[in-house]
């Protein structure tokens, strides 16, 4: 039954917004997929969305999804921007990867006015400042 089969749990793994400086000398926040662990993870698809309101109103974001291919044994891969304008809704990210033909996923939810200076941390391998999931 469904309720028998225990899910592998995701360990050292984490999901990062990350507020940089680009090209053009103009602030600009990343998510970034930070791989903790001392081994290679797989075939990474993250779908990401945001949920919530805005001024009384329902809103939802377009679903967004990236196959990232593999990631290092501690690295990270940007994946996509993020406008500041959807910090006041739910940022939700789904990762599931493989590791030696075991599939894992899970969830990682930026909740609303969470992406903000005070909660900042030094995002590990990235070396700035930012808000992390692990």
């Amino acid at each position: 039954m469904k309720k028998d089969i225990a899910p592998p749990t995701v360990e050292n793994v984490a999901v990062a917004v990350v507020k940089e400086t680009n090209d053009l000398n103009e602030l600009e926040w990343n998510v970034y997929l930070l791989n903790l662990k001392n081994e290679k993870i797989e075939k990474v698809l993250v779908s990401s969305h945001g949920y919530g309101t805005i001024n009384e109103e329902a809103v939802k974001t377009s679903m967004l999804r990236h196959f990232l291919d593999d990631i290092e044994p501690c690295s990270y891969l940007k994946f996509e921007p993020i406008m500041e304008t959807l910090f006041g809704l739910s940022n939700e990210y789904w990762v599931s990867f493989f590791i030696e033909n075991v599939m894992y996923d899970k969830k990682y939810i930026f909740l609303p006015e969470t992406i903000k200076e005070e909660n900042f941390m030094l995002i590990p391998l990235i070396n700035k400042k930012g808000v992390m999931i692990k």
